[in-house]
């Protein structure tokens, strides 16, 4: 089976005025098609940062790193954007919506990227809001929608290029109990259509979904495991 991603002795140094900050150390890392990883450590384990080399925000200090078939440890930051919206679906813990944009228009926002034409972008974007119970809601405004519906619409733009991986840092960071599960539900369903799901957690709780779990410390990774058991939303809710 190929990997959908592939690092190989990834390493990221950041130097901080005369402190050297050995982020990633020496990182080997496959993830397959179709599968649902959590990544998990505490803070300063070197997650977050590994989450940006894979979501291509940030070039590795040495390594290589293959994305679908497509080598980006060399690229420079043009080609990475590029890359970058075609290939991942990105949720954040805060959303980062803009303010002024109505869910249609904060769905529909990659898709000027890859140029699409304005009535393809809404057909798009009503589609996916639309999957994700979102259809009367799409004039609003994210001040205008609870937290949980925020985090709705950041998961219609993750969707809306049809990515081959979901990338979703702490997604249920700022949402209550119930919301969280809600969002870890349409995960299920999500990777159930056949998507590649990379979550960035610090939460047992949120982690037990995951099909694999990987654990990282000090910038390594401390422990690669499959999650024979993973939990399900229906059984919890």
């Amino acid at each position: 089976m190929q990997s959908i991603i592939s690092v190989s002795d990834l390493t990221k140094i950041y130097y901080m005025g005369a402190n050297v900050v050995n982020a990633i150390q020496g990182v080997n890392l496959d993830i397959y098609k179709n599968e649902y990883v959590a990544l998990m450590g505490p803070s300063g384990s070197g997650k977050s940062t590994l989450m940006n080399l894979i979501g291509c925000l940030d070039s590795p200090t040495s390594g290589d790193y293959v994305l679908n078939g497509i080598k980006v440890s060399t690229m420079d930051d043009g080609d990475l954007a590029g890359v970058r919206n075609k290939e991942i679906g990105f949720i954040f813990q805060t959303f980062n919506l803009l303010p002024r944009l109505t869910a249609l228009d904060n769905v529909a926002l990659p898709l000027v990227y890859a140029g699409m034409s304005k009535a393809q972008r809404i057909e798009k974007a009503l589609h996916v809001l639309n999957a994700v119970g979102l259809s009367d809601r799409v004039d609003h405004r994210p001040n205008e929608l609870s937290g949980g519906q925020r985090q709705l619409v950041a998961v219609a733009r993750a969707l809306v290029n049809d990515p081959s991986i979901i990338l979703a840092d702490e997604p249920t960071g700022n949402l209550d109990s119930k919301t969280s599960f809600e969002i870890i539900g349409l995960f299920e369903e999500i990777h159930a259509a056949g998507n590649t799901i990379i979550l960035v957690t610090h939460e047992s709780d949120i982690a037990k979904f995951a099909h694999r779990i990987v654990r990282m410390r000090d910038g390594r990774i401390e422990s690669d495991e499959r999650n024979l058991e993973p939990a399900k939303f229906l059984e919890t809710a």
